[in-house]
């Protein structure tokens, strides 16, 4: 018996120094699961690698880890993210964005056609699921989910070609407002782009992970996430390695668009006292969008930026020859721009702190997520209001597909294993909307 007993345990011991020397010095596996953030107006996708740790974002094929969660239709094709956006101002009628706003969500009469003048493109009420109209070679309508699914097969298939091996199987992230409704047709969509998800999480429990707060000794932590186009605060408990949504709020019609706006306005302005006539064709608007939005993105670095635009004004024969735009905009100046909208971040976190019964000393830990947050002014405006500095360890634009690439790590068995997060459901939680 005792030699029988030795034999199993040099076994063992032989079986362990196996499983070492195979981690040390073996080829990891290539990950398999992938985390998915299905923006509003970006999405991205992530891996987390056995061995390293390392949470890799899988970047696109000119190098961005952000992909713009746009789709358009040709007469020839269906193209998914910045392929769309390039489309966009010459076929904005059937380039849809925003579908995310859509996915899963029952409308009272009425309201899809509110909600339809704001696009270029038509939304119709289908029994109280919006459908998006699409016009090409012939005229028919496509859901919300067609519209995430070919996001998702486009990160699905950017994934495949980084790592070189079958993708089938994925974690995703949903608003923590989302419905059951809404998850589910989430997950559909996934499964019309080929995938199986293996967990649904909520964005402010993945932004958490990828600050690593799942395994430190925090209580209270508010994650302030202020993208493209939404504003959502949660306040979230967390005792051990659990997490409970306490209170949300939000603006879902706020966010780095209506910056870019109020900038885009105050150029045209110029472009009027300077030229005498307001730019109205779509190539000169198109120029200046995109010149302000790359000035946006220089102010959070620098205290000024100059926008240097070529503009034709009207259409040749009756238009003057073309003329120059050259404006330096300072940081201040777009501050006082958009004061009054910075402003309103501070509502929904005064509204979250009240439906948690919570002082602003109370809050451990202040998470910011989404590319807004990067701006300066809002920055000082929360670390003012909280009498504290923000954690900003995490790239704000990657920390959720972060979060989420660690879960699909964990479901995946990818080793060294993490500290995995349980979300606690509140089924009774609403979130208050200042739109």
């Amino acid at each position: 018996m005792a030699g029988e007993m030795s034999m199993i345990g040099s076994v063992i011991l032989a079986l362990l120094l196996a499983g070492y020397l195979g981690q040390q010095y073996l080829p990891p596996p290539k990950p398999k699961v992938i985390g998915l953030d299905l923006g509003t107006t970006f999405c991205s996708v992530g891996v987390f690698h056995p061995g390293s740790g390392e949470v890799e974002v899988i970047v696109d094929k000119e190098g961005r880890k952000s992909i713009p969660s746009a789709v358009t239709f040709t007469h020839t094709a269906v193209l998914a993210g910045q392929e769309a956006v390039e489309l966009s101002d010459n076929n904005p009628q059937n380039t849809i964005y925003d579908a995310k706003r859509f996915i899963g969500k029952l409308f009272e009469p009425g309201v899809l056609e509110q909600e339809s003048a704001r696009y270029p493109f038509k939304v119709i009420n289908n029994n109280g699921s919006a459908e998006f109209v699409i016009s090409t070679n012939h005229t028919f309508t496509v859901s919300p989910e067609f519209i995430g699914s070919r996001l998702l097969l486009k990160m699905k298939k950017m994934a495949e070609q980084q790592l070189g091996v079958l993708i089938q199987k994925a974690v995703i992230s949903v608003p923590a407002e989302f419905d059951e409704r809404q998850r589910n047709y989430t997950v559909r969509a996934a499964n019309l782009a080929g995938l199986e998800i293996l967990r649904v999480i909520n964005e402010p429990t993945a932004a958490a992970m990828a600050y690593g707060l799942h395994k430190v000794d925090v209580y209270n932590v508010l994650v302030v996430d202020l993208g493209g186009g939404t504003l959502d605060v949660s306040l979230l408990n967390k005792q051990g390695g659990m997490f409970l949504t306490r209170a949300m709020a939000g603006n879902n019609k706020l966010g780095g668009q209506d910056f870019s706006q109020r900038l885009l306005q105050y150029c045209m302005e110029r472009v009027r006292q300077e030229f005498g006539v307001t730019p109205t064709l779509k190539e000169d608007i198109h120029r200046l969008r995109q010149a302000v939005e790359a000035a946006k993105l220089n102010l959070t670095l620098r205290p000024n930026a100059t926008i240097t635009v070529p503009l034709r004004l009207q259409e040749p024969p009756k238009g003057p020859s073309p003329v120059l735009l050259r404006a330096v905009v300072t940081r201040q100046l777009f501050e006082e721009l958009n004061e009054d909208l910075f402003q309103k971040i501070l509502a929904p976190v005064k509204t979250v702190l009240a439906e948690g019964h919570l002082e602003k000393d109370d809050v451990d830990e202040i998470v910011l997520v989404g590319g807004s947050t990067r701006i300066p002014r809002i920055r000082e405006l929360i670390s003012l209001y909280f009498r504290k500095e923000p954690n900003t360890s995490v790239d704000p634009d990657l920390a959720v597909v972060t979060g989420v690439a660690i879960q699909a790590g964990i479901m995946g068995g990818s080793w060294p294993l993490q500290v995995s997060a349980i979300e606690i459901p509140n089924r009774h939680l609403r979130k208050t909307n200042f739109s």
